[in-house]
């Protein structure tokens, strides 16, 4: 196995690069200091890339605040701390500063705003894939080295804490999960398949593993520090060095996409039956199924849904409550205990998800209490009060979206 910096080395490097961009200057534009107001109360912001940049918007009136030209297909990533975004481009991970946050002081707190920036900030690799926040760390994945890399969300700045933390065996597409004692978990496979996942311990000695997750793709976490990752056949659940496999009721049963919650030890995910293989070149399934793992006891619920939907349809609601955006145009909510639907919002014309999916589709992406739905097709953003069902602003964009990442500020 090919190594690099010991995690343990890694922490001392990322708490000395955030030290120096506390004291560094910014040499370009992108890293200038923009002037900062403040406000009485939080104020969310939604971001929306599309082809040629990223859309920032008020996320209680949805009104335009900033729009940021940059070429390429872009990806968004919360970074977890209600601030930033992780911006995937051709030239890495950038870090978008969205420009709302909050100053904590004792037993209250300030409130913020400036123009949204790039921070100037690159994790350079190549073919970067998944960005993960977890335990107040972000984790990037790079497709085409198996490279990972492990940042502390203080060290987000103006300079870039650029600390190489592990290589896979080999180069897949993968996904890595740092988590607060130093250790990672993180997937196995290469260029042709992948089987499994791996836990590795501060020095990068391994600790546990499973080989038993064909084709695994994606990750959650539940509440407890749960980790999930999902297979071609189930679900492993990662408690601590105990990694547990969950079998799906069909012998093709993909779980590739999760959305976990800290209120929650139940998973979401969506749930596929039908082998790539068995798929035209122009064919994509489109499932009227989803999955609920229960993390606690290892049961799988298997769900109907009356319509189809996509990997970009599933979200959590604030109290835990799972929630997917139907192709009929409806945000249905669910309780995750029993599966039962508790909820139905229209809120979007019917929509067929494209085979291509670079290719822009609706979205659902929840902050708060506010759901945010996009429909590149009619160029509109509508944001949703998940309880009332009430469409609280809806804002007419002349851009298609692809992807959507919001921050409570």
């Amino acid at each position: 196995m090919q190594k690099s910096l010991s995690l343990r080395t890694s922490a001392v490097l990322v708490a000395l690069a955030a030290t120096l961009t506390a004291c560094g200057s910014a040499d370009d534009e992108t890293s200038s200091s923009p002037s900062v107001t403040e406000r009485a109360r939080a104020t969310p912001r939604v971001v929306v890339s599309y082809d040629g940049g990223l859309r920032v918007l008020d996320g209680k009136t949805l009104e335009h605040v900033a729009d940021l030209q940059k070429d390429g297909f872009l990806r968004l990533n919360p970074a977890g701390d209600d601030r930033h975004v992780i911006v995937t481009t051709d030239a890495g991970f950038e870090v978008l500063d969205s420009g709302t946050w909050r100053e904590e002081h004792g037993d209250h707190a300030h409130f913020k705003v400036s123009e949204p920036r790039f921070t100037g900030a690159r994790f350079g690799g190549s073919e970067p894939g998944h960005a993960v926040a977890h335990d107040n760390r972000l984790t990037l994945f790079f497709d085409g080295t198996g490279e990972v890399k492990t940042i502390d969300r203080s060290a987000l700045g103006d300079t870039t804490p650029d600390v190489a933390d592990y290589r896979t065996p080999h180069a897949h597409h993968g996904v890595a999960v740092s988590r607060g004692d130093g250790s990672l978990v993180v997937t196995d496979g290469d260029q042709e398949s992948r089987s499994g996942i791996r836990i590795v311990d501060a020095e990068q000695k391994e600790s546990a593993a499973s080989a038993d997750c064909p084709g695994v793709h994606g990750e959650a976490a539940a509440s407890g520090g749960v980790l999930t990752f999902g297979c071609q056949n189930g679900i492993l659940v990662v408690r601590g060095n105990s990694i547990t496999k969950v079998a799906s009721p069909d012998a093709y049963g993909r779980i590739g996409n999760q959305a976990g919650s800290d209120e929650s030890p139940i998973v979401l995910g969506d749930y596929k039956t039908r082998p790539s293989d068995q798929l035209a070149d122009d064919e994509i399934e489109r499932p009227r199924r989803f999955s609920l793992t229960d993390t606690r006891t290892g049961s799988l619920r298997i769900v109907d849904l009356p319509t189809s939907y996509s990997f970009r349809s599933l979200a959590r609601g604030q109290d835990g409550q799972a929630m997917i955006l139907g192709t009929d145009g409806a945000v249905y909510v669910f309780d995750p205990e029993t599966g039962r639907q508790t909820a139905r919002h229209q809120v979007i014309d019917p929509w067929t998800e494209p085979v291509e999916w670079q290719d822009p589709m609706p979205s659902l992406e929840v902050v708060g209490g506010t759901a945010y739905v996009s429909d590149p097709k009619a160029r509109t953003l509508t944001a949703l009060d998940i309880y009332s069902g009430k469409q609280t602003a809806r804002a007419a964009l002349d851009v298609a979206v692809i992807e959507t990442a919001a921050v409570s500020g």
